[in-house]
């Protein structure tokens, strides 16, 4: 059974934890740098984040950290094997990509042709369509849908309950508010939130 060491000792890790659970992973503990944390769900925290080097040869990694810098900051750390998590219960179409240390939730559509970077996620009922191309450490959150042939750039955030039409580029460093409606490219770094999405000042 292969092992696994999670980064992030949250709410977000025990939603990692279940998926490893579910694909057939032996989970060893939680790294988490907040020392008031001992466990979680029932697996000890092991110790700080960098104290990832202690543990490389007996297993893999996961970053269940929602930050998208943060997870970037991480990653960067050498000689570590990242696993990537996909849950049983996601739809994954033909000839979809999914690089290292990605986590795709429960009842997430990934549709054909898609590409995905490193460290992203596809949080719980997200919708990314056919032929989408999301760069590195990209957040879609729950019941975020992104049309086809949409473009994100390195650590956008696509906020829950966001739509984004088809044909459409986001530049990297984004966030795009809760519920918004993009419906033109965003070319500019910042907050985007309503109906259809304006860039806050």
């Amino acid at each position: 059974m292969k092992k696994l060491i999670i980064i992030g000792a949250s709410g977000h890790g025990k939603v990692v934890a279940d998926i490893a659970l579910k694909t057939g992973y032996e989970i060893l503990g939680f790294l988490d740098d907040n020392d008031c944390l001992k466990e979680l769900l029932g697996y000890p925290v092991l110790g700080k984040i960098e104290e990832m080097n202690k543990y490389v040869e007996e297993c893999e990694f996961i970053i269940a950290i929602g930050d998208n810098s943060v997870r970037e900051k991480i990653s960067t750390q050498k000689n570590i094997s990242w696993c990537t998590l996909i849950h049983p219960k996601a739809v994954i179409g033909m000839d979809v990509q999914i690089d290292e240390g990605s986590v795709i939730m429960a009842n997430a559509t990934i549709n054909s042709s898609v590409q995905i970077g490193k460290h992203c996620i596809i949080n719980t009922g997200a919708i990314v369509e056919h032929d989408d191309f999301l760069e590195n450490y990209v957040h879609i959150s729950p019941n975020a849908a992104l049309a086809g042939n949409v473009k994100v750039g390195k650590r956008t955030h696509i906020g829950i309950g966001a739509n984004v039409k088809n044909n459409i580029n986001i530049v990297s460093d984004v966030i795009i508010g809760a519920g918004a409606v993009v419906i033109r490219d965003i070319k500019e770094k910042g907050v985007y939130v309503g109906i259809p999405a304006r860039r806050v000042k």
